[in-house]
């Protein structure tokens, strides 16, 4: 158990002093680091500024702060240079006016510019708990690289504030490496997310649907992410290794489903870098044996990440283009948040098994006027997150998985989740930049668009060569042709109805698909006259559990050669490459051909059956 604060702390210190006095120790010139986020330390940041007549040419560094920002006042800029390694609201405003510096870097990198003197820091003003009868204070809500500032800075000038909770894991430091302590007594700064939005809520659903049971999560900054968490609650076993932390973790935690009972390091503990919430959060974490508060060069390790079995990283952006390029930290040339741990968590998610590294983003801006799902992004706009780099993006109308995919696969699964009124414009971008064929020009107006082609050719034991492939939109005649032809047994095992024609309607439902959500794939025989489609194979995704109904028809006359397995092998195969979790069917129970597809798949499945039909689920 973490020793108690001593009360009495003050008088057995002999570096204790006021705010005022300790700045007075500042040298003009120099570099000031300040803590980050909710412990920004807001009595020494106010005594410093006051001086900055006395501390001409001084840098101001720091990461996110929340908190009021004093030293960024037209008089206060006169002395002050803010460099920050991450835009926060409150200086945003200065680096739009060019009035203050941004440091692209990620957050892993940081303690090692600190440690190598690339960054030499000189002064680092920070915040910690009041000391334990050991003379050990603790960083509390803050450590992330608060803990190498300290190491590397001449002078380190601590508020010493008995609000500031007492975290376990890597956070507690000596009194005697702090150079003055100032006693001080105010509520730490609150962070409350900003409302979401029914946007956010359907982008929360699709990527929690994403997310498996057993997994470790890595939440990000900004709505999106958090709009998950309410959305996880029917999850068992999840895990946290995140560098912030916010309040909607407690309701997961208290409901049982973070434990971390299956986390490959730090087994059972929630690993935080920093956390920013409400006093709520800084309550919950004081003292609390779950949470591990550790520096950002542990956190936000790429090859520490990896190790997790399923680690998911969920993280923004503010647009991205249909090469899979992801910006998110610039608006433009205006340069908006910063590159923090989305990188490192996306290279660590990807690497390891069973991972998932995924993207969000709202598909428009400015109140719908604007895609962020764009041909070329914007002009001075950075790249945080590499086309390489990059798996599922996910918007409120699906999720696109591009990892392994041609430009032109990508461009198309970006289109089906643009906002509708963007798509059009989209494709024809796409078609103009020669990311895609020119015929797809004339399917300007659809909304449903395929990737490219899959063909396949399956040899039948007579010698017949059965050719395959996506379902194209002027197949709707063939369609029609292999339904009329199709004998009524057939059509009742495949509808479960006694319906004696499909309507064209159900037709067009079969031909026009997104490609993604909706697949279907065609077996034909190639014909002067066109394509003779004998066979389709279709599948639809429930995109709220990431599992997709599947269902497939053969032609009467060519059942009983194996087309149903082969179309069912294609199916899964492009199942897996979109990222889906599994299979859903229902099956008559007197349909033995259609049942005996499904358990020689060699894929684990789960049967119920009732009321005369056959429940599968079958994990891919």
């Amino acid at each position: 158990m973490m020793p108690c604060a001593d009360k009495n702390w003050a008088e057995h210190c002999e570096n204790v002093t006021t705010a005022e006095a300790a700045v007075a120790a500042i040298r003009p010139g120099g570099r000031v680091f300040v803590g980050t986020g909710c412990a920004q330390p807001q009595v020494l940041v106010r005594a410093m500024t006051a001086r900055g007549p006395q501390l001409p040419d001084t840098e101001i560094m720091h990461l996110i702060t929340e908190g009021p920002a004093p030293y960024t006042t037209a008089e206060a800029t006169r002395y002050f240079n803010v460099n920050a390694f991450f835009i926060g609201e409150n200086i945003r405003a200065l680096i739009a006016e060019g009035r203050a510096s941004y440091t692209p870097v990620m957050l892993s990198d940081i303690p090692d510019l600190f440690d190598s003197g690339r960054i030499p820091i000189d002064v680092a003003l920070v915040m910690v708990s009041p000391p334990d009868d050991r003379g050990m204070c603790s960083l509390g809500v803050s450590v992330d690289i608060v803990r190498a500032a300290m190491r590397n800075a001449r002078l380190v000038i601590a508020e010493v504030n008995p609000r500031m909770p007492r975290t376990r894991g890597d956070s507690l430091v000596s009194v005697f490496d702090m150079d003055y302590l100032v006693p001080v007594d105010y509520p730490l700064a609150e962070f409350h997310l900003p409302q979401e939005s029914e946007t956010h809520r359907q982008i929360g659903e699709y990527v929690a649907a994403l997310v498996e049971d057993g997994s470790t999560l890595e939440v990000g900054i900004g709505r999106i992410p958090h709009s998950v968490v309410p959305y996880l609650k029917c999850k068992k076993n999840l895990g946290i290794h995140t560098e912030m932390l916010s309040d909607s973790i407690i309701d997961l935690i208290e409901a049982g489903v973070v434990n971390g009972a299956e986390k490959t390091t730090d087994h059972g503990r929630v690993v935080v870098s920093f956390a920013m919430g409400t006093q709520r959060l800084f309550d919950y974490v004081n003292d609390n044996p779950i949470f591990a508060f550790h520096p950002a060069e542990y956190v936000n390790d790429s090859a520490l990440i990896a190790k997790q079995r399923k680690m998911v990283a969920i993280n923004m952006a503010l647009q991205v283009d249909l090469t899979g390029q992801v910006c998110a930290d610039s608006i433009g040339t205006e340069f908006y948040s910063g590159i923090g741990g989305q990188v490192d968590f996306n290279r660590g998610a990807a690497k390891c098994p069973d991972g998932k590294a995924i993207i969000a983003l709202p598909s428009t801006a400015r109140q719908g006027t604007v895609s962020r799902i764009t041909t070329f992004l914007t002009e001075g706009a950075g790249v945080v997150t590499s086309r390489g780099d990059v798996h599922y993006v996910v918007t409120e109308f699906g999720v696109a998985y591009l990892h392994g995919k041609t430009v032109a696969e990508r461009a198309l699964a970006l289109i089906t989740i643009a906002h509708p009124d963007f798509r059009s414009e989209l494709l024809m971008g796409a078609v103009r930049a020669r990311y895609v064929k020119p015929a797809m020009g004339g399917f300007q107006d659809r909304l449903q668009l395929g990737p490219s082609d899959l063909r396949t050719t399956m040899l039948l034991n007579d010698g017949t060569q059965v050719q395959f492939r996506h379902v194209h939109p002027t197949d709707e005649a063939g369609m029609a042709e292999l339904f009329n032809a199709l004998s009524r047994e057939t059509l009742y095992y495949r509808f479960m109805s006694r319906t004696p024609r499909i309507p064209r309607k159900q037709i067009m439902d079969f031909t026009y698909v997104d490609h993604r959500s909706e697949v279907a794939l065609v077996g034909y025989l190639p014909a002067a006259h066109g394509d003779e489609i004998i066979a389709i194979g279709r599948y639809y995704l429930d995109k709220t559990t990431n599992r997709a109904e599947v269902a497939f028809v053969v032609r009467d006359d060519w059942q009983r050669n194996g087309i149903g397995k082969f179309l069912y092998r294609q199916l899964a195969r492009i199942a897996r490459g979109n990222g889906i979790s599994g299979f859903t069917a229902e099956v008559l129970a007197d349909n033995k051909g259609m049942q005996t597809v499904f358990h020689g798949s060699g894929h684990k499945l789960k049967m119920k059956r009732a009321d005369g039909v056959c429940h599968f689920d079958i994990e891919l």
